[in-house]
């Protein structure tokens, strides 16, 4: 009956959350649904003392990567350097590339930190005027998006300071840099795949006669939309001078400062029960996305409102911060769950030799059932992250590479129909799951899929 109350419990929270229902109500009932069917676990307690304990601590560890990265994001849309540095790629890939323009757009733009919510509304309207004056079909823009957001630079590109790269560094000890030549080659993989895939899908629809729109479908987003392209725009030197701020002093302060500090932080961290390894990778986040939020505002007082843009920007982080700890409680609920060992051994159980396969599973299994990249992977890290670990150094493999099979992994199921990314990225671009998701689902779903096992066969090689 546990094993059947987990399953039924998991079932509900895929299906609910896909009809809309917020998971900040699913998570604590059907947690405690599953603990229900458990017999002999006290309701009360679990969820006081096992949920919302779990929750707070995640809410500790990385309530101040969503805060900054949600200011940060919000900054370079309101200051327009997200629109600028599209626009600027735009014009030097060419108009007639409309595709791989805005697939290197989103690409920069998520790899410097902005929010893939950002960048979906910063391109969108330069993507709907690009694809209508090229006649590309206006159906591919979302996976166009999704490419370039939702896969290389949120969880294969070395150094990406996007959270999802940033969840496994306190688990394994690493930083955001790690595994760099396995990242980039998945990133490589993913990049070419996906954008062949599109420009194919794109040339067989004008093959067969279909414009920007297919006949008797009215455009009722593109004028509202496009009208946010006619406001002046900062140069893109300095649009893209935050991205680089980010980008090396997050470098900088992982591999060269903080390493060379270790010695004298172990006596500091001792007090705090926690290690170098364990908080550094976070760290150097924190200090780089800080000083590219202070730059943003030194350089830009005057062209926005500061106080407005910025606390649009926290109140945004709320319900993201939220959301994903919600999961993780309820992850932490059913991982104390006695029913939850027979799972646990059965994932162990596919590859006892190899935890990179483990991982990958586990952590796209409960993605695609949470809908949420981060999420999910909070979860199976929460409730296997120090097995695979120790696994992992059993076998001689470097946590580096788990650390990037990790995040690969995560991307994955993740960007199943219900997952809220892609339903906000269809609602932007006025479109439905009939009409893009099977371009969504092969870029998101099928390729960062086919990409892992490759980056798995790599990492079991010992290619870091």
């Amino acid at each position: 009956m546990g094993v059947f109350g987990i399953i039924l419990s998991l079932a509900l929270l895929m299906y609910l959350a896909y009809r809309g229902i917020t998971v900040l109500v699913l998570a604590p009932i059907l947690a405690l649904l599953a603990a229900f069917f458990s017999g002999g676990v006290a309701l009360l307690p679990t969820y006081t003392e096992v949920f919302m304990v779990n929750l707070a601590n995640y809410a500790k560890a990385y309530f101040p990567l969503f805060l900054l990265g949600a200011i940060f994001g919000k900054l370079m849309d309101e200051t327009g350097a997200a629109k600028a540095i599209a626009h600027w790629i735009v014009e030097k890939v060419g108009k007639d590339r409309a595709i791989l323009a805005i697939v290197l757009s989103c690409g920069v733009l998520t790899y410097g930190g902005v929010s893939l919510f950002v960048v979906a509304f910063a391109v969108y309207p330069l993507a709907a005027a690009l694809f209508r004056e090229t006649g590309t079909p206006k159906r591919l823009i979302p996976a166009c998006i999704a490419l370039g957001s939702f896969t290389f630079t949120m969880t294969a590109l070395p150094g990406t300071p996007q959270i999802q790269n940033a969840i496994p560094i306190p688990f394994f000890k690493t930083d955001a840099y790690a595994a760099p030549i396995l990242g980039i080659i998945a990133g490589i993989l993913m990049f070419v795949l996906g954008t062949y895939w599109l420009q194919m899908r794109a040339k067989r629809f004008i093959a067969n006669g279909e414009g920007y729109l297919p006949d008797g479908i009215v455009d009722e987003t593109a004028a509202a939309a496009e009208a946010g392209l006619e406001k002046p725009l900062p140069s893109v030197g300095m649009a893209i001078l935050p991205i680089i701020i980010v980008l090396v002093l997050n470098f900088f302060l992982s591999k060269i400062y903080f390493p060379g500090q270790e010695q004298a932080l172990v006596p500091i961290l001792e007090k705090y029960n926690t290690t170098p390894g364990k908080v550094i990778g976070i760290w150097s986040i924190i200090i780089a996305l800080v000083v590219s939020i202070l730059f943003i505002v030194v350089t830009n007082f005057k062209r926005i409102n500061m106080m407005e843009t910025i606390n649009k920007g926290a109140y945004g982080s709320m319900l993201a911060i939220l959301n994903t700890a919600s999961e993780v409680g309820y992850g932490n609920v059913i991982a104390g769950l006695a029913a939850f060992a027979i799972i646990k051994e059965g994932i162990l159980g596919i590859a006892p030799g190899n935890p990179l396969i483990g991982t990958a599973i586990s952590v796209n299994v409960l993605a695609g059932i949470t809908g949420s990249a981060s999420g999910g992977m909070s979860i199976a890290l929460g409730a296997m992250g120090e097995t695979f670990y120790n696994l992992a150094l059993q076998n001689g493999i470097n946590p580096e590479v788990l650390h990037r099979i990790t995040t690969l992994s995560c991307g994955g199921f993740d960007s199943l129909p219900h997952n809220g990314a892609v339903i906000t990225l269809l609602g932007i671009c006025g479109l439905n799951h009939k009409q893009s998701y099977a371009d969504i689902g092969m870029v998101s779903v099928v390729i960062p899929v086919i990409t892992t096992i490759v980056a798995i066969i790599l990492g079991t090689m010992g290619i870091v």
